[in-house]
């Protein structure tokens, strides 16, 4: 027989803490289940079984999918169902399965601790999520709770904040909550760094008032459309860059997402791949490149902007990017003789629905590339950019006229 098993979850009082209906279930139960540590915590009876369970939830699903004549109780540490054992055999075996018994979460505890409110608060298991990601949530939250691990301790999340600027935060570390041990340590997200914490804590992050959501060094510095004058080119080819204008044009023509794979072909001092990088933070973007000395700035301007997700090639296309997966989005700058060739190669690897651009300088290069798509794009428009930037001379304000060029953007058919 398959019966139901109830998930108790219970704190570092013990029974004490628990509920008169907690309470009655565990002292019923023919099977009690739960780490050692969770089976002290409780009177041990003759007429139970006691199984201690390993850290391992497929352990955990293998007792639990066999029949169950008595009625079983299964140990788990806070509430079950917040990053807990309940939710993962709810979603394993379906909820109809299990009654869930919930204690107070050392989450809770935790901000009860501080005096602060979570329900706004980004809260997340480094156990389960990508350090990485993790920090860029934390950049523009107002509040987090984080459950951290042996891997990720406080001190290295800290150190990851600090390495990408993120200052901003008072920090508490809560330890062994509910317990006689307890330890609530605050201080700057600096002063964590280098600190060792009892593997059961909760870290709480909290914004300091009227701080940016970005660090210091990236005042002055956009998420796109960024002045000329903030990458570094190389002297001999200054001018080639993808002007701010028509570089912030170009990327809203892309549609980038936030995961959107992006090729920047061609990609120069990489001033198109960074800002595609910081609109699809969580994606990828490759820049392709095949003169060393761009190759290098690029690699240098990515490092001035911090965009970790930016991925240097270096190579002539299209052999460069014969092994990068298929793209969501290419900027194809104009500037080679090739170019109508090189569109059409990287057609193919588009995906469905994804967009390419084409930036060029003259009527030349903008029939061929015409030519080169009117068979297989669905969409295909040409915007021509005509810029005049202010120029003072004497006390006089003028325009002066910057090169016209063009943008041609084909839509690759959305597969059925």
């Amino acid at each position: 027989m398959v019966g139901k098993i109830t998930i108790i979850g219970i704190g570092d009082d013990g029974l004490e803490g628990l509920t008169r209906q907690a309470k009655e279930t565990i002292k019923n139960a023919g099977t009690v289940m739960g780490s050692s540590g969770l089976l002290k915590k409780i009177a041990e009876s003759e007429a139970q079984q006691r199984i201690i369970l390993s850290a391992d939830l497929e352990q955990v699903a293998l007792l639990v999918e066999q029949p169950t004549p008595v009625p079983v109780v299964l140990l788990a540490s806070g509430d079950p169902l917040f990053y807990g054992t309940a939710r993962f055999l709810c979603e394993r075996f379906g909820k109809e399965r299990f009654d869930v018994l919930p204690h107070v979460s050392s989450m809770q505890l935790a901000f009860a601790r501080v005096k602060e409110s979570w329900d706004e608060a980004y809260l997340t298991n480094l156990a389960t999520q990508n350090l990485d990601r993790v920090v860029e949530r934390i950049r523009s939250a107002e509040k987090v709770g984080v459950f951290t691990s042996d891997e990720v301790t406080p001190s290295a999340l800290a150190g990851a904040l600090l390495a990408k600027g993120i200052e901003y935060f008072s920090v508490y570390v809560c330890e062994n909550l509910g317990s006689r041990d307890e330890r609530v340590t605050r201080g700057k997200v600096a002063e964590i760094v280098g600190q060792t914490f009892s593997p059961l804590n909760v870290m709480v992050l909290v914004r300091q008032p009227n701080v940016p959501d970005r660090p210091a060094a990236m005042q002055g510095k956009r998420i796109f459309g960024n002045p000329d004058e903030l990458f570094l080119q190389s002297k001999p080819k200054r001018g080639l860059l993808t002007p701010s204008e028509v570089r912030s044009i170009a990327l809203a023509e892309m549609d980038l997402g936030p995961t959107s794979i992006v090729w920047d072909v061609g990609a120069g001092s990489g001033s198109v791949a960074i800002e595609s990088a910081q609109l699809a933070s969580g994606g990828q973007v490759y820049a392709i490149e095949m003169d060393a000395e761009d190759y290098n700035l690029l690699i240098e301007n990515s490092s001035r902007f911090g965009t970790r997700n930016l991925i240097p090639v270096l190579g002539e296309a299209p052999d460069a990017w014969e092994d990068l997966p298929d793209p969501d989005a290419i900027f194809v700058g104009g500037t080679s003789r090739t170019v109508s060739h090189l569109v059409q190669a990287a057609w193919q690897r588009l995906r469905s629905g994804g967009r390419l651009v084409i930036n060029v300088a003259n009527l030349e290069k903008l029939v061929a590339v015409q030519r080169a798509l009117e068979d297989v794009a669905v969409e295909l428009n040409v915007t021509m950019i005509n810029l005049a930037r202010s120029q003072k001379q004497l006390d006089d304000l003028r325009l002066e006229a910057a090169n016209p060029s063009f943008l041609i953007v084909a839509r690759r058919p959305t597969s059925p």
